[in-house]
């Protein structure tokens, strides 16, 4: 091949390579045009739009989905009495306290309160966070329950007041007997009366929004890097944290319990109302934390039904083992019981002997003749021979002081020769 022909062939080579190359660069200028013309359209349409369409294109644009909300929550789950945050990087633990009234107690019951509140600060090892939660009251269960049982009561007394008619009418019953029904039904309508009135004051003060309610809880957290480089899994580090944070709370209920302070740690379900009102202050005024799971709108927290399977597995284990024990307890009680009744009948058994010997002889007491029994009865009784011992005690005193008058005798003469 000459040098000419090599110069031609990469001459035809490069102008090929500069088509394959001005046609990639169109291709992608198409594409990008495309794009921006579908942006545009989508925008224009949004912005042309009426509202009803504008909110359903925004809200399929934005697609909220379950991941935002936890993120703008700020926890992942409740899980086995403990909120988890962080992607089980943190662990929180709530104790709900009750308050004492400190302005109404003397001088030394205060001094008391605050030694003990300086010694629960002094055994603190690990940051606490102090929450108030302020609720609205609300009676709306209360009113339900006492209407329900007004309800009840209403029945009763209507029940009883036809009763007393039919019985009045009938004239089959005496006057004190009538008597003692009405009175019963007057009891039953102040009962009713009663119920009546504890309903509309009731309601009345349900009215009131400023009927206020503080909770204070004391928050306690864990972090798992606190142990360091660990193998652990994240099963094992949810139990070492749920451990680790129960004796935490533990040790403070027994630390506040020197100022009066009671205590609790709170389950799952009680997080779960807790969070609930600190993220819906104003609607769980009217829409409560039950309302909203009957609605069916619990998919945002989980309170870990595998664990709580497991804890009610191990319960009834427990509950199986200890009625093995307390049956055992008692199948033993019972024999020990019988053993100890038949060595009380071994003991008695001269006695039982004796009386059943009565009952036969005075059964025959026509063949044997009543002298005979009677004489009989006492020697089995020991009468004949308690008077045999008491003749004869009685003869030998009798001995003795004739002794004694002897003697005494002899002792004069002897004197009196003397």
């Amino acid at each position: 091949m000459t040098d000419n022909q090599i110069t031609q062939l990469l001459t035809y080579l490069l102008f090929l390579m500069i088509f394959i190359l001005v046609v990639l660069v169109v291709v992608f200028i198409a594409v990008k045009m495309k794009d921006n013309k579908k942006k545009k359209d989508e925008k224009s349409s949004e912005l042309s739009g009426d509202s009803d369409n504008s909110v359903t294109s925004n809200t399929a644009t934005r697609g909220y989905n379950k991941q935002s909300i936890f993120k703008f929550m700020e926890f992942d789950k409740v899980e086995d009495n403990m909120i988890v945050q962080k992607n089980g990087n943190r662990y929180l633990m709530v104790m709900e306290c009750q308050g004492v009234n400190y302005d109404l107690m003397s001088e030394m019951e205060q001094t008391a309160v605050e030694e003990g509140f300086l010694q629960f600060l002094n055994s603190l090892r690990y940051p606490i966070q102090i929450y108030v939660q302020t609720r609205t009251v609300n009676l709306e269960g209360s009113i339900s329950n006492y209407s329900r049982r007004v309800n009840e009561v209403e029945s009763d007394l209507r029940r009883k007041e036809a009763e007393y008619e039919s019985n009045k009418q009938s004239g089959l019953f005496t006057r004190e007997e009538l008597k003692a029904q009405f009175y019963e039904i007057t009891k039953q309508r102040n009962l009713y009366e009663y119920g009546k009135d504890i309903i509309f004051n009731t309601q009345q003060m349900s009215l009131n929004k400023n009927v206020l309610n503080k909770q204070y809880y004391i928050i306690t957290s864990y972090y798992p890097s606190e142990l360091g480089n660990n193998n652990f899994d994240k099963e094992e580090l949810k139990n070492i944290a749920f451990s680790e944070l129960y004796t935490r709370c533990q040790s403070m209920i027994g630390a506040l319990y020197a100022t009066g302070v009671t205590g609790r740690i709170l389950d799952s379900n009680s997080l779960v109302e807790l969070l609930y009102m600190a993220y819906n202050r104003d609607e769980a005024e009217v829409f409560g934390l039950d309302k909203a799971l009957a609605a069916g709108y619990d998919e945002l927290y989980s309170t870990a039904p595998e664990v709580i399977e497991k804890k009610i597995a191990a319960l009834d284990r427990e509950i199986e083992e200890k009625a093995i024990l307390k049956a055992e307890d008692v199948v033993e009680k019972i024999r020990t019981e019988r053993e100890r009744k038949l060595e009380e009948r071994k003991v008695k058994m001269e006695d039982i002997i004796d009386e059943m010997a009565k009952m036969i002889i005075k059964e025959n007491e026509a063949y044997l003749g009543k002298e005979i029994v009677q004489e009989s009865i006492e020697e089995l009784s020991g009468i004949r021979r308690k008077r045999k011992e008491a003749k004869e005690k009685a003869e030998e005193e009798e001995d003795k002081a004739h002794e004694q008058k002897t003697v005494k005798k002899t002792r004069r003469r002897t004197t009196k020769t003397a």
